[in-house]
């Protein structure tokens, strides 16, 4: 069956160097999966939306995992992050970059990200 974003709720933190993604069903759907995406494919996911022209084709997340040579799940994880956080924009089915420095804005998210749970 499927369901819709809007009946999930997602969530991100970092956790042993890993950006992770928790996806869970509300309203009656009890499933629940978590993704995790390393670093260091992070920047090269981050990387590779910078220097996607910001017009054009764009990019996908099926070409960025394969001429980075990365896998599927890992840059899923990091674009759905990017996007969540405004770093890229979608028309199309295409990913552009939204900020003048994704990779930089990116990092900036992550360890934002990765400091906010350890804040007193």
């Amino acid at each position: 069956m499927r369901t819709s974003l809007h009946n999930r709720s997602v969530i991100f933190f970092v956790q042993d160097g890993c950006l992770v993604r928790i996806v869970a069903g509300k309203g009656g759907d009890d499933r629940t999966y978590t993704h995790r995406c390393a670093k260091q494919i992070f920047e090269t996911v981050a990387h590779a939306i910078s220097e996607t022209p910001r017009e054009g084709e764009g990019t996908s997340l099926t070409k960025v995992s394969r001429q980075e040579n990365l896998p599927f799940t890992q840059v899923n994880v990091a674009l759905e992050f990017l996007k969540e956080r405004g770093l890229v924009d979608v028309r199309h089915r295409h990913c552009y970059p939204a900020t003048a420095d994704v990779y930089l804005d990116a990092m900036v998210e992550y360890h934002a990200l990765a400091e906010g749970d350890k804040i007193v």
